[in-house]
């Protein structure tokens, strides 16, 4: 795939990313396939807090983009579960490394549409008076 195209089905995995640190979490165990990440290490590398991480790198594992580590609490390590995914992420990498804004713009747009879509459901909430 070339870098500065972004095809449909690209754009459909990058609308589905819930935030930043997902993404920057998901491109450096990429980046790195055979390491083996525990929270802390990757906590550094995204200046995150480890509470924060553990929870990206559970929702990472949880979607198949990581695989923990046997015998070895809270580390994981690069292992999608299919190459379709494996491919996907390759993508993104190459995209990202020369369109980092447009990535970044396409999750903020689609983490705000759904705040707003979120807001618009809870306006027809009732509640009880007070």
């Amino acid at each position: 795939m070339m870098a500065d195209r972004l095809s449909d089905e690209l754009r459909r995995f990058i609308l589905a990313i819930p935030s930043i640190p997902y993404l920057e979490a998901m491109l450096l165990l990429h980046s790195m396939p055979s390491q083996v990440w525990d929270v802390k290490m990757v906590a550094r590398r995204l200046y995150s807090t480890e509470a924060h991480t553990s929870t990206l790198l559970q929702a990472l594992h949880a979607a198949g983009i990581c695989a923990s580590v046997e015998n070895k609490p809270q580390c994981f390590r690069y292992h999608p579960a299919t190459p379709e995914l494996d491919s996907l992420l390759e993508q993104l990498a190459c995209f990202y490394s020369h369109n980092l804004i447009e990535v970044t713009n396409i999750i903020h747009a689609a983490s705000n549409r759904n705040q707003r879509v979120q807001q618009f459901a809870d306006a027809f909430l009732w509640r009880k008076e007070k």
